[in-house]
């Protein structure tokens, strides 16, 4: 209590110091930054502007942001206001300029500076250094604001951009982040013939899956002795296998899903394959560290290729992952609804319908009989845990990583899906992990719905997942 009775007093000297303090020129500009972040409103905006930039880093940064915004806000306002219950402080002698509309809501801890501290933490953790560090001014000068008006204390403020802190470092239990650097790569020897300007490269630009109008063009401005081939309906499998026939090199744009079909042609004709990311997660090119067009065009200028492993599974590669269970069910729900609704409404709408219906699936696996919610088997290593993980740092060790969810009386649906999302929190004895180079899986029925890359299909009969190891070429930096 001794202590607290000091924390106090020193927290009232330190506002009665910042309230008496007299900024020429900023009178009136502090207080309309502070009430610009009202409800977010101004993180809202940054993470728009950052979205729309085009850059994939940025785009994560924004989504990285809201996310840690919309967990900091509720704990901050719901719980921590409640539980500390502290009185404002008194506005007297405060100059009328700098006052603003004092919220009803307890003093301690800040809910502004909470937020703002969320949102530049996150920002940080995506972003290059030249975007983080104005946002994480622009946060610090909300932080202050609010104790310049009057309506917090300094240690108000301190608490709350603490608490802010913490939970945008937290949002990687939720979303990893990107992985810095490329993964570990064998290389290979260049393309012969390799011309900077593009001669020789087929690109396949798949505007459906996610690329911009502007992909092509600016891959043709890029590349301009390329070849540019845009989908027009036709079938996607069939056109990449074309345009690897004719082609010294293989572009892909578009998402995971198009890239597997790249893949399958530049394996099938043995050419090497170029990502361009241009779809909603990417993440293949992401592992290889390409985190944009720009990045891809570089990758190919610098000539470097390098060899990868893939995964197999009923005669059809997968770059990422493949599953049983829920994800297949999840996708094909999403599927159903996609044109009509958009994608990210799609998935949550499928989410909520596989919440209420989803059910375990019995299979064999490795010979032995299972109750499954999902099983998960990843092309390589990855390093975090959980029953969908999503980082791996090398692409070329031979392994099938295998991720195990079963049933059980005590795992509820809710709780298994829950799981699934956050990154395997609470899994304990539910969920098993190992690694292979094979695995056999069969089903009762006769029948399995796999989904790979993020696409579905259906297998008769018994299911075996293997590896090839080193057999697709890809373009990245040589260095």
């Amino acid at each position: 209590m001794r202590w607290r009775s000091r924390l106090g007093r020193l927290d009232r000297r330190l506002f009665t110091t910042v309230a008496d303090a007299r900024l020429p020129g900023l009178e009136r500009l502090v207080p309309a930054l502070s009430r610009a972040a009202d409800n977010s409103l101004l993180w809202a905006g940054l993470a728009g502007t950052l979205a729309v930039s085009g850059q994939r880093p940025l785009r994560r940064a924004a989504t990285r942001g809201l996310l840690a915004v919309s967990l900091a806000s509720p704990l901050v306002n719901l719980v921590g206001k409640q539980l500390f219950g502290r009185t404002r402080p008194s506005l007297d002698g405060l100059p009328l300029a700098r006052m603003i509309k004092v919220p009803a809501s307890a003093s301690f801890p800040s809910g502004h500076s909470a937020s703002a501290a969320a949102f530049a933490t996150a920002v940080a953790m995506e972003a290059p250094v030249a975007v983080a560090l104005p946002v994480a001014l622009l946060a610090a000068a909300v932080c202050f604001s609010r104790v310049y008006t009057g309506v917090h204390y300094p240690g108000d403020v301190l608490a709350g951009a603490a608490i802010g802190v913490v939970t945008g470092l937290g949002t990687r239990r939720l979303w990893p982040e990107a992985v810095t650097g490329a993964p570990r790569v064998v290389t290979a020897p260049p393309v012969p013939g390799h011309d900077p300007d593009g001669r020789g490269v087929v690109a396949v630009i798949n505007p459906v899956a996610g690329g911009e109008p502007s992909t092509a063009a600016t891959v043709r401005a890029a590349l301009p002795g390329a070849e540019v081939v845009e989908a027009d309906g036709r079938d996607m499998a069939e056109l990449m296998s074309e345009a690897a026939a004719r082609a010294r090199v293989l572009a892909v744009a578009g998402g995971d899903g198009t890239v597997n079909l790249g893949a399958q042609a530049a394996l099938e004709h043995r050419r090497p394959l170029l990502v361009i990311p241009a779809g909603t997660l990417d993440h293949f090119a992401g592992a290889l560290g390409l985190d944009g067009l720009e990045e891809a065009m570089t990758a190919y200028r610098s000539g470097g290729v390098v060899a990868v492993d893939v995964g197999e599974v009923a005669g059809r590669v997968f770059l990422n992952n493949a599953s049983i269970g829920v994800y297949p069910e999840l996708v094909d729900r999403r599927e159903s609804v996609e044109r009509r609704v958009g994608k990210w409404p799609a998935l949550l709408w499928a989410l909520s319908r596989v919440l209420r219906t989803a059910e375990p699936e019995k299979v064999v696996v490795d010979g032995v009989p299972r109750r499954v919610w999902l099983l998960f088997v990843g092309n390589c290593r990855y390093d975090s845990r959980g029953a969908a993980p999503r980082l791996r740092r090398r692409l070329e060790d031979g392994l099938l990583d295998v991720r195990l969810l079963t049933a059980t009386s005590r795992l509820s649906r809710l709780r298994a899906l829950t799981s699934v999302l956050l990154g395997g929190l609470g899994l304990s004895r539910h969920y098993q992990q190992w690694q292979a180079d094979t695995l056999k899986v069969s089903s009762p029925t006769g029948v399995v719905r796999l989904a790979r890359d993020g696409e579905t299909f259906t297998v008769t009969g018994d299911v075996e997942f293997t590896k090839r190891p080193r057999s697709l070429l890809v373009v990245r930096p040589a260095d």
